[in-house]
């Protein structure tokens, strides 16, 4: 016969304090867009796939993402973590660790995750990766719609699959700062025909910053407002990722991994890679470049 020893705990992540916002995530759901599924996902996907590699597991297992102000966490049985992202103070039980690096971690131990010194969020891969019931082939939450593991909870338990490989053997990776500043690539289209040309001019020449009403949704920018040339609605219709969509205030918010379609408002262009908005806190100043300008 296979399978654990009787006195043995099954393989569990047990969330001792979920923090602000903590949420099962992989690599998404791409391909379902035709349907208006948002993506979804980590909000970072290659920090994801790091923390994975530390521990063992295939880049599409599914960890944690945490949000600012850190979490705890408990394995039922020993196991392996890796943290990547946010810069945050991390203890194992009584002894300091690292975030990038892969720390062995006892049964029953408590994980212990700070808040974010520098950036707004840190991945949580856990050997085995998270084991929750797949949605439209993902585990991921989407904190829109409510698809895939719901966001978690101080009490919440997490099953984990078994590892498939041994950790890294690496002493520590080197993270990526978290910039001031955004200078964000941006393609014009499919409505920037609804804006006036001082809009546009004003959208390239001018600085916004992260509103802190940003979340997994978008990224609300606080700035110079967007004359429109064309009043009215457009029918409701799917966007991509990275979508700059252009409310009745006239502030850009860019769609991020848990986006809807548009709700009649005009998109005036895409960011091509909103990577780097996942670490962006409020107050982080964003301007746009593009060929056009």
């Amino acid at each position: 016969m296979t399978g654990r020893p009787a006195d043995e705990p099954p393989r569990r992540l047990e969330v001792l304090r979920a923090g602000a916002l903590t949420t099962v995530q992989d690599q998404g759901r791409p391909g379902w867009a035709h349907l208006g599924v948002p993506r979804s996902g980590a909000l970072d996907p290659a920090a994801l796939r790091l923390a994975n590699r530390l521990v063992g597991n295939p880049e599409d297992a599914a960890g944690l993402e945490i949000t600012l102000t850190g979490c705890a966490v408990r394995l039922t049985r020993a196991g392996a973590v890796a943290m990547t992202g946010a810069d945050a103070d991390v203890r194992v039980g009584d002894r300091p660790g690292d975030v990038g690096r892969p720390l062995a971690v006892p049964a029953g131990a408590v994980v212990r995750i700070g808040p974010a010194r520098n950036g707004l969020r840190t991945w949580l891969a856990v050997a085995g990766g998270i084991a929750t019931p797949q949605v439209l082939g993902s585990r991921s939450a989407d904190t829109l719609s409510g698809l895939g593991t719901p966001r978690l909870r101080d009490g919440d338990t997490l099953p984990l699959g078994d590892p498939a490989g041994d950790p890294a053997p690496v002493d520590v990776t080197v993270g990526r700062p978290a910039p001031a500043v955004l200078r964000l690539p941006l393609r014009l289209g499919p409505r920037d025909d609804w804006f006036t040309p001082a809009a546009l001019d004003r959208l390239f020449g001018t600085a916004y910053t992260v509103s802190p009403l940003s979340n997994r949704v978008g990224a609300r920018l606080a700035g110079a407002p967007l004359p429109r040339a064309v009043a009215g609605e457009l029918p409701s219709e799917g966007i991509v990722l990275g979508a700059v969509q252009v409310p009745a205030d006239g502030q850009p918010l860019i769609f991020l991994a848990d986006h809807p379609t548009t709700g009649g408002y005009p998109v005036v262009g895409v960011v091509d890679d909103v990577t780097p908005l996942a670490q962006a806190r409020p107050g982080t100043t964003v301007t746009f470049h593009g060929p056009q300008r």
